[in-house]
């Protein structure tokens, strides 16, 4: 029998999963353990150094306090279980405009469709409650699945940074993506 869903801390709620803030306790969960992992990092800037639980700590104080950041966790439905975060990063309030980030720190719910879920709930909140122009992301030219899900999203790519960032001996090409308000099927 699954576990209960504590969705009345939900900030946004999709079909299978649930958008709320992230709490200092989730730096006693699997969360700090996700930044550790190569394999969970393999398509992002994250695993140069160690991060610990304090790190998590802090960087989550941090989260609840900025005006220039929205930072959720990503919580399934069913059994109430953080499997990563997202985030609206940069948000400029001039140009309204935002990056789009995600990390599914779960191998288990990997290309469940969840990433999309959440970034699709994340990115109407973007254009339709925070009246965003433009959100944005950027990601290794190696990572397929953050590619894909750009592409899902409805994001054209728009550029590529040559050896704009090292990782793991060698660098790489950062591949730039983008949607506008109007870019959305249903705007």
């Amino acid at each position: 029998m699954p576990m209960s869903t504590n969705l009345s801390a939900a900030f946004l709620v999709g079909k299978r999963l649930y958008l709320r803030g992230l709490v200092e306790s989730d730096a006693d969960g699997v969360y700090p353990g996700w930044l550790n992992s190569a394999d969970v990092c393999r398509g992002n800037s994250h695993h140069s150094f160690p991060y610990t639980r304090e790190a998590a700590c802090a960087y989550i104080r941090d989260a609840l306090q900025t005006r220039s950041s929205l930072i959720l966790a990503i919580v399934l439905q069913d059994g109430d279980r953080h499997v990563g975060n997202i985030a609206l990063q940069s948000i400029h309030p001039i140009h309204r405009s935002a990056e789009l980030s995600i990390l599914i720190g779960e191998r288990d719910v990997w290309g469940t469709g969840l990433g999309l879920e959440a970034a699709k709930l994340l990115i109407d909140h973007a254009f339709d409650a925070l009246n965003l122009q433009r959100i944005e992301c950027g990601t290794f030219a190696t990572n397929r699945g953050m590619q894909k899900l750009a592409l899902s999203l409805g994001m054209k790519e728009e550029g590529r940074r040559r050896q704009a960032a090292f990782k793991n001996g060698a660098y790489e090409d950062i591949v730039e993506y983008g949607i506008l308000k109007a870019d959305r099927s249903d705007a």
